[in-house]
C-alpha cells in the first residue's frame, strides 16, 4: 500500500534520514521505533509531503506521490496526527473536527467518530485549548479520522498521556484497523504498546533502519538496545 524506496531527507545542510526502505501492506499497522532525535518525525513528515526528500521515492497505492503536496496526499486518503497534536486552541472541538473534513470526501462529522471518543461529543462546544492533554490527543486523532482515511500516520499518540486514555487509544487503533481496514504507520516508544497493536516493527538509529521484524518474532532485547540512552 505504501512503499519507501531509498528515501533521504533533512533540514538545510543536515541529512536526517538515509536510504530508508520500508513498506506497509494493506490493513497492516507498522511501528517505527527509536530514541529521540533519530529521524522518526522527519520520516513521517516526508511521507506526508511536509518535507521534500533529497533522494528516493514515496509510492502510495503503486503511484509515485514523491512530488505531491500534503493537501494532495490527504485527498488521496493519507491522514496525519502530528507529534504535539497541533489542534487549534481558539476553535471549538467541533470546529477542529470540521477542519479535518477538508482532507476528504466526507461532508459532516459522523457519529462513529464520537463513538471512539465520547468525551468529544460532550465537549464539542468547548475550545480545543481548554481540553486536557489527553483530550487534545483524542481530538487530534478524531480530526484525522473524520475524513475516513485509508492510511494513517500517528506520531507518538501516547506521549505524556494518562494510562486510561492510552488504553482507549490502543483500542481505537485496533478497531480502525479491523473495522475501517485502515493501514497505519505508528511512531511509538513503548514496546508493550507496540506489541499490542502493530504487525511489523522498524527501528531507526542515526537516520537509518537498523532492525526490522514482525511483532510475533521480535527480539525484545535487541529493540531495547536501540531504545536505551
Amino acid at each position: 500500500m505504501l512503499k519507501l524506496q531509498g528515501l533521504e531527507a533533512g533540514y538545510d545542510e543536515s541529512m536526517v534520514i538515509r536510504n530508508i526502505e520500508l513498506q506497509v501492506k494493506d490493513r497492516q499497522v507498522v511501528c517505527i521505533m527509536g530514541r529521540n532525535g533519530v529521524g522518526k518525525t522527519t520520516l513521517l513528515k516526508t511521507i506526508m509531503g511536509i518535507i521534500s526528500p533529497r533522494k528516493g521515492k514515496v509510492l502510495f497505492m503503486e503511484e509515485d506521490i514523491t512530488k505531491k503536496r500534503p493537501s494532495q496526499r490527504a485527498q488521496q486518503g493519507i491522514g496525519y496526527v502530528p507529534q504535539g497534536r497541533e489542534i487549534f486552541p481558539k476553535l471549538s472541538v467541533y470546529e477542529n473536527l470540521l477542519i479535518g473534513l477538508e482532507a476528504g470526501k466526507e461532508k459532516k462529522v459522523k457519529e462513529e467518530v464520537y463513538a471512539y471518543f465520547p468525551i468529544l461529543k460532550e465537549f464539542r462546544k468547548r475550545n480545543g485549548g481548554d481540553l486536557s492533554g489527553g483530550q487534545q490527543q483524542q481530538l487530534a486523532i478524531a480530526r484525522a479520522l473524520v475524513s475516513n482515511p485509508s492510511f494513517l500516520l500517528l506520531d507518538e499518540p501516547t506521549e505524556g498521556i494518562q494510562p486510561n486514555i492510552v488504553e482507549q487509544i490502543q483500542e481505537v487503533i485496533k478497531d480502525v484497523k479491523h473495522t475501517l481496514h485502515t493501514s497505519m504507520i505508528l511512531v511509538e516508544q513503548d514496546l508493550e504498546f507496540v506489541k499490542s497493536v502493530a504487525d511489523y516493527v522498524y527501528v531507526i538509529d542515526h537516520g537509518s533502519i537498523v532492525y526490522e521484524n514482525s511483532v510475533d518474532q521480535i527480539n525484545d532485547d535487541e529493540v531495547y538496545h536501540y531504545l536505551s540512552v
